[in-house]
């Protein structure tokens, strides 16, 4: 049984026992671990409230050897990231950050990327006047980072180029489909237009601090949005988080050609500016 001290997120917490609690971490040295925290339900735990979800911390643990569960020893606060415990919007956008991690991540396999871009993630959401735009970013990013980039450039059934003429995109394929797979398909497709397609690109392009500069609106916003839910769904096996925890499924899209949408007189980037954007990338950098 070895010692080790790394820096990790709170992912989530449950309770075990009486006055125990079981947390799972993402770790900037391990990954994605789990440990026992030992009276941490008492009044007077030696872990205070340093073990709340989505709080950075330092942490130190027994890792046991041939055991999936350490025991947490000791925790040092990093960034306590409360604010994002005292707004609802907030609550919801960081526990689809965490859920999101938690699904697409394997335990003990480390990845510093996915660590650092949680961090960024979080004080990204302290910051932002938009949480669900910050948290598409971050998902964007994420399944990327994780190997499950979504396919844009080539039909994600057949391999053939697409080009950049509008099309179908199937969560359960992970892409666009051409017109000849998109037939013979019957899994449950959403619309995807030159501009969603535009915007997906430079979104996974750049630095995840420097994407949240970023603006998308109306159609585009909206698609993006469809996209990366209904395939974050598909790759985490259930769905992620919601703002109303009784809110009823959303209507599926109906199976048909995209329909044009383009709405103006919004901030931000419409669908007519990432078309440009496709031969002119530099119109939507930050």
């Amino acid at each position: 049984m070895a010692l080790v001290t790394t820096k990790a997120i709170v992912l989530k917490s449950m309770r075990w026992g009486e006055a125990d609690r079981i947390l799972t971490f993402f770790s900037l040295r391990l990954g994605k671990i789990r440990g026992i925290a030992r009276g941490a339900r008492r009044m007077k735990s030696r872990f205070g409230g340093l073990l709340e979800p989505f709080s950075s911390i330092n942490l130190t643990f027994f890792n046991k050897r041939n055991d999936n569960l350490g025991s947490i020893s000791h925790v040092d606060s990093l960034e306590s990231f409360s604010p994002l415990r005292e707004s609802l919007d907030l609550i919801w956008a960081a526990s689809r950050m965490a859920a999101l991690v938690d699904g697409v991540t394997a335990d003990r396999d480390s990845n510093p990327a996915t660590y650092h871009t949680l961090v960024e993630g979080l004080r990204a959401l302290v910051r932002t006047d938009d949480p669900p735009f910050v948290a598409l970013l971050f998902q964007i990013h994420i399944l990327s980072q994780s190997g499950f980039q979504p396919q844009v450039d080539r039909c994600a059934s057949c391999g053939r180029d697409l080009g950049e003429h509008a099309s179908r995109f199937s969560p359960s394929a992970g892409g666009r489909l051409c017109g000849t797979c998109d037939r013979g398909s019957w899994d449950y497709c959403l619309p995807m237009s030159q501009g969603s397609m535009a915007f997906l690109r430079q979104a996974r392009r750049i630095p995840f601090a420097r994407a949240t500069r970023l603006r998308a609106t109306g159609q585009v916003r909206r698609e993006v949005e469809n996209i990366v839910e209904t395939y974050a769904r598909s790759v985490v096996g259930k769905r992620l988080p919601e703002k109303d925890p009784l809110a009823a499924e959303p209507a599926a899209a109906p199976y048909g050609p995209p329909q044009k949408n383009v709405t103006a007189g919004q901030s931000g980037l419409h669908e007519h500016e990432f078309q440009s954007a496709i031969h002119n990338p530099q119109l939507i950098d930050p």
